[in-house]
């Protein structure tokens, strides 16, 4: 029987980030996460572009379009939405979501989700560099990872 996994491996990977601007604070940091694991994984910064959105309901558009230019072995989706006192969380942060993983399935572009969906900001920031590790490193290694066996699976 074959096992076949990814490894996290850069070099020569192109990489694109979207990234939401809500909620900065944390997008920041989970941006400041992902690009230190792909450098630390060989991926230079030349081969990393960051795609900025307004917010994680544009996340899935932005990604679509990364993954339509054929440039990118893998796409790292990172935002924050913090359910708050309306039912905004629950129009965000699931359609979110499902439109990244929609957009994994059609193109056939690993996308990891580093979409953080939190119940308060204490939250979010204990998982974008704080006690409870830094979920944009997570997602970026995850992407490099089904890169990798993506690019293996098509050998």
């Amino acid at each position: 029987m074959a096992e076949l996994q990814g490894v996290p491996r850069g070099a020569g990977t192109r990489v694109a980030i979207v990234m939401s601007r809500f909620n900065g604070q944390v997008t920041s940091r989970l941006l400041s996460g992902a690009i230190a694991c792909l450098t630390h994984h060989g991926v230079r910064e030349e081969d990393v572009d960051v795609l900025s959105v307004p917010g994680a309901w544009e996340l899935p558009l932005a990604a679509r379009l990364a993954a339509d230019r054929g440039a990118y072995a893998a796409i790292v989706a990172l935002g924050c939405v913090i359910r708050g006192e309306t039912s905004h969380f629950d129009f965000v942060a699931g359609p979110a979501a499902n439109g990244l993983a929609r957009v994994a399935e059609e193109t056939r572009v690993p996308v990891a989700l580093g979409l953080l969906t939190t119940d308060d900001l204490g939250q979010a920031l204990a998982r974008a560099g704080g006690r409870l590790g830094n979920k944009g490193w997570d997602a970026a290694e995850a992407a490099l990872e089904m890169a990798d066996l993506a690019r293996r699976l098509r050998e």
